[in-house]
């Protein structure tokens, strides 16, 4: 099983946007097929996609790559800062040192890419 890095790089911007809006990633699924589509990829099934975007909302949470973010910044419990974990993976997706590099060696671990311990040997190593 690999990840869905571009994906998961829309959801790692969309978490950026400073403000008080609720993070919605399925909508941010719809945003990112119609962005493919627009690109001359093919439309991907989007029941999956949007599945697919509100397990790696869980997963970022869960492994530390996201936090809520804070009331004095615009935090409601619906909305997320990035960690110092979320900006590394970030970076490692935009291609911080060859993106296609660290996406293939995040690949290799399979569904452990993004269990912390895993993650951030890769990040470091």
């Amino acid at each position: 099983m690999t990840y869905n890095w571009d994906l998961m790089l829309r959801l790692l911007h969309e978490v950026q946007k400073p403000g008080s809006e609720h993070f919605t990633p399925r909508h941010y699924a719809d945003e990112h097929a119609v962005a493919m589509e627009d690109a001359g990829l093919p439309m991907p099934n989007l029941d999956s996609l949007k599945a697919e975007a509100q397990n790696y909302e869980s997963l970022l949470f869960e492994g530390g790559f996201i936090a809520s973010r804070p009331e004095e910044q615009g935090g409601n419990g619906e909305n997320f800062v990035l960690t110092e974990r979320g900006v590394r993976l970030l970076n490692m997706l935009e291609g911080g040192g060859g993106d296609a590099t660290f996406r293939q060696r995040l690949d290799e671990k399979g569904e452990a890419a993004l269990v912390p311990e895993v993650f951030d040997g890769v990040a470091t190593g």
